[in-house]
């Protein structure tokens, strides 16, 4: 995905910029920590059925060395959130940490 986003990026810089801007901000460790946020982050990518997000975000959390029982246990609150589409969503999740963690 960010392949194919590197023409828009340049088209549209000064709204990547700012959008680039205002992640930085929001992920930054603060009360929360950066592996919360992005647990956090994971979850409403779930429920929002995004799969581009779920692998962004999951990338992140493996980088972060979340553990897999953190994850799993965020993919459950973000079912119970979003329902039987979120759970299939979740299985995306899962499929994307084991792509991620066998790097």
């Amino acid at each position: 995905m960010s392949r194919q986003l590197v023409p828009f990026r340049k088209s549209q810089a000064a709204t990547m910029q700012g959008f680039s801007a205002m992640a930085s901000a929001a992920m930054a460790d603060g009360t929360l920590s950066e592996k919360t946020k992005e647990l956090i982050a994971l979850g409403i990518s779930v429920s929002q059925r995004c799969p581009a997000c779920i692998g962004f975000h999951t990338k992140a959390l493996v980088k972060l060395g979340a553990t897999k029982a953190e994850f799993e246990e965020a993919l459950g609150v973000a079912v119970y959130m979003g329902g039987g589409p979120s759970l299939m969503y979740a299985a995306e999740a899962l499929q994307a940490w084991e792509q991620f963690s066998a790097c």
